[in-house]
């Protein structure tokens, strides 16, 4: 599954292409009931010609009433249509939110620097921090085009000089190199402020 944005994944799958909106259903089963302006009276006035010929249906949004016309199995058709792309929805968000992109959310850019500040994190809580990084390496970061890891600490510390193009071999040294970080470092105040500018000292850095 490729890391497309929402917009995108919606604009491929979604309601509006497969004129599944509201708008677009009731325009395909009925004819909206129309009003116009009578200039004798001064007001609006509703047509009465299809008062009891047809089940109405009004929209809560804006109070427009459509006269349905569609046949049982063209309602049918929608309600299949519609089951189906409630289902591509819950497919979409079970990926969204499973596995790495759980926690870091779907990474889009193409060149990124993870900025890894452990503070005080104990032993076990900073096993699970470097779990998940691994994860987002292998997940997320193996289908970008180039990536760096800088940890936050007193004497900063950088995987690479500069970011670097992701292959197989570059995203399982940076896995290595993340395990081999020592627990305990010393820190600074002002630590998190420099990885962060260091990290935007790339130019070719998009996040």
């Amino acid at each position: 599954q490729s890391l497309v944005s929402s917009s995108e994944w919606l604009q491929h799958y979604g309601l509006k292409r497969n004129k599944l909106s509201l708008s677009q259903i009731l325009s395909q089963v009925g004819f909206q009931h129309r009003k116009d302006y009578v200039t004798t009276l001064g007001k609006p006035v509703a047509s009465r010609y299809a008062d009891g010929l047809f089940p109405q249906y009004k929209r809560a949004q804006d109070g427009s009433v459509y006269n349905l016309t569609a046949k049982k199995e063209l309602i049918l058709h929608f309600v299949d249509c519609l089951i189906g792309a409630i289902e591509l929805y819950q497919q979409r968000m079970e990926w969204l939110t499973s596995e790495s992109r759980q926690i870091f959310g779907v990474i889009q850019e193409q060149c990124i620097v993870i900025v890894l500040d452990f503070g005080t994190a104990a032993p076990s809580e900073f096993d699970l921090c470097r779990d998940a990084l691994s994860m987002v390496l292998v997940e997320q970061v193996i289908q970008i085009s180039r990536f760096n890891l800088i940890r936050a600490a007193q004497d900063l510390t950088k995987w690479q000089q500069n970011c670097t193009p992701v292959s197989e071999h570059t995203v399982k040294s940076a896995v290595t190199w993340l395990w081999k970080l020592d627990h305990m470092t010393a820190v600074s105040h002002s630590s998190s402020a420099e990885a962060l500018l260091e990290a935007m000292g790339d130019e070719a850095v998009s996040s």
